[in-house]
């Protein structure tokens, strides 16, 4: 169970208690949004606390009602979708040409992220039995809209701290991409320098060498066959 008298903000906090955070205070998207279900609105409440830190891990905890949803669910989906987004957004507006502006992918904006997300509705869909999964579909909708609108708004007001988070994204994707560049002169190195063993010599030679064989083989199973028939001299 967890239960923080300063709620998510101070669980965040915790959780990066034992790292350096890369700005002072997490960030806190909160709101209350509907959906429409036959013949009434559905409230949703929902809370998101983010503060990065200088780790190379993920630590993503989402809850439903309270309850610990370890396998993720549609509010987990729609908070990522919205993170990068909303940072590929803010990092093509602040470069003066959006078009030499770095991509980032999803894995590159959730290195050294700590965040929790919460979110409140009545009667909320599960998959499964332990309740470990949140399945209501509307609520990824939700998500990710309030967090894309509030979050952006916060890196505006917060150039400091959006800085901080874009460095970051941007630092762990061109080490993605320097490892993938690299990684075809290892390969070929490790071929360059490994033994030559029966199995890396051509094709043909491997050929030829069965066919011998073969023929040799071919040849003592004819003469085998042969002796019981020839006449005594």
């Amino acid at each position: 169970d967890f239960c923080y008298e300063g709620g998510i903000v101070s669980f965040v906090e915790h959780l990066n208690k034992s790292k350096t955070a890369l700005h002072p205070s997490p960030l806190l998207i909160s709101g209350q949004r509907e959906f429409q279900q036959k013949d009434h609105e559905v409230p949703v409440s929902i809370e998101i606390a983010i503060q990065y830190n200088d780790s190379y891990n993920e630590n993503v905890f989402a809850f439903a009602n309270n309850i610990n949803t370890v396998e993720g669910g549609t509010h987990l989906v729609g908070f990522r979708t919205a993170l990068t987004r909303t940072l590929n957004r803010y990092i093509a507006t602040v470069m003066k040409n959006g078009k030499d502006a770095p991509q980032v992918s999803g894995e590159d904006v959730r290195e050294g992220l700590t965040a929790v997300i919460s979110v409140k509705l009545p009667q909320p869909e599960f998959e499964g039995q332990t309740k470990t999964k949140l399945g209501t579909s509307e609520v990824r909708g939700l998500v990710e809209g309030i967090l894309y609108e509030q979050l952006g708004d916060l890196l505006e007001e917060n150039p400091s701290v959006a800085k901080a988070i874009i460095q970051k994204a941007v630092d762990a994707s061109r080490g993605r991409s320097a490892a993938r560049s690299s990684w075809p002169d290892r390969l070929l190195r490790h071929r360059l320098h490994a033994p030559r063993s029966r199995r890396q010599r051509p094709r043909e030679s491997r050929c030829r060498e069965t066919c011998v064989t073969s023929a040799a083989s071919t040849r003592g199973r004819r003469g085998a066959s042969t002796r019981p028939f020839e006449r005594p001299a």
